[in-house]
């Protein structure tokens, strides 16, 4: 077998090995992102959420799972503890989302698309709204209109009755703007579908620049 032969056997075995590589991460890589909820478990109560969810820590020093999300200042994390009962009968019991000024908007740095949906109880009616923006800036994708429930069949605290609110939306959105229900309602068990990281796409075209390599070579 002549130089040139061996070397192009040799260029065609790792370029194999390239592509087996790649398409094993492909078929790793999940073909659609996975909802996420936001429980706010384990966030500090009257702490901004801040950076709990986005590889960082709320304003106490707490952190938790990091999905890429963070909150303005006026996110505040809500517990039931010494201070007295605040609200009953949230989805998860343990502590909510308590926006108590316009800067609490959800910011999801790599977007989010499809379904936004929660858990609220609102003394008041208001509204929730979806955008493309970060910080509630750019385009408005949708709004949860929502009525006021926050006693409905119950009276043991202020905020007593939760009910679900989902909405469908077009786009990739990048925040939600808590802050225009600041003062009027709790929210839990927020749930988000982030657009998937571009680590599937990333391989996909390694994986062709490895394909289109390998027949230049062997050529």
């Amino acid at each position: 077998m002549h130089y040139g032969q061996i070397r192009k056997q040799g260029v065609k075995q790792v370029n194999v090995k390239v592509f087996a590589a790649v398409a094993a991460g492909l078929l790793s890589a999940p073909a659609f992102a996975t909802p996420i909820t936001l429980d706010f478990e384990g966030a500090t109560s009257f702490s901004s959420v801040n950076d709990f969810y986005n590889g960082g820590t709320d304003g106490a020093g707490a952190s938790g799972s990091n999905y890429g999300i963070a909150f303005g200042g006026d996110a505040l994390a809500l517990s039931n503890d010494a201070l007295g009962p605040y609200f009953s009968n949230a989805p998860t019991a343990g502590t909510v989302l308590n926006p108590v000024g316009n800067n609490a908007a959800l910011n999801s740095f790599n977007g989010f698309t499809g379904q936004a949906s929660f858990f609220y109880s609102a003394s008041n009616a208001t509204s929730v709204s979806i955008f493309s923006g970060l910080d509630g800036t750019g385009s408005m994708l949708g709004t949860f209109s929502l009525l006021a429930n926050s006693q409905n069949g119950c009276s043991d605290t202020a905020f007593c009755n939760w009910d679900l609110a989902s909405i469908n939306f077009d786009g990739v959105a990048k925040s939600i703007q808590f802050g225009s229900a600041a003062g009027v309602a709790g929210f839990d068990n927020v749930s988000v579908t982030p657009v998937p990281l571009p680590a599937a796409a990333w391989l996909m075209l390694s994986g062709l620049g490895g394909m289109g390599l390998f027949r230049r070579k062997t050529r």
